[in-house]
């Protein structure tokens, strides 16, 4: 598990709106929380869905992933599909 650097920016382009930033900026903080105390597993997939609606290219949504990763250790593929495969209410990733 890697500890979280609280000093780290946002991978966002600078072509989105605002609304979009706000949008991709909550599915980070999203994913933040499931990786360290948890939130409702509907939350965090209805932020997912919401960052599709700014990032629908599969290309797009790998390079901000590795770009998260690298700034914060938390890697947003493993922890939604460990959302998804969950039948559970509430979720906290544990990877």
């Amino acid at each position: 598990m890697t500890t979280k650097n609280e000093n780290y920016q946002y991978p966002l382009n600078d072509a989105w709106s605002t609304a979009e930033i706000i949008t991709v900026t909550t599915f980070y903080q999203q994913i933040e929380a499931a990786n360290e105390g948890g939130l409702p597993t509907a939350d965090l997939l209805t932020a997912y869905r919401a960052f599709k609606t700014v990032v629908p290219a599969k290309s797009e949504e790998k390079q901000l992933g590795r770009a998260f990763e690298a700034a914060s250790g938390y890697s947003i593929y493993r922890t939604i599909q460990a959302a998804l495969a969950t039948n559970k209410q509430r979720f906290l990733y544990r990877g």
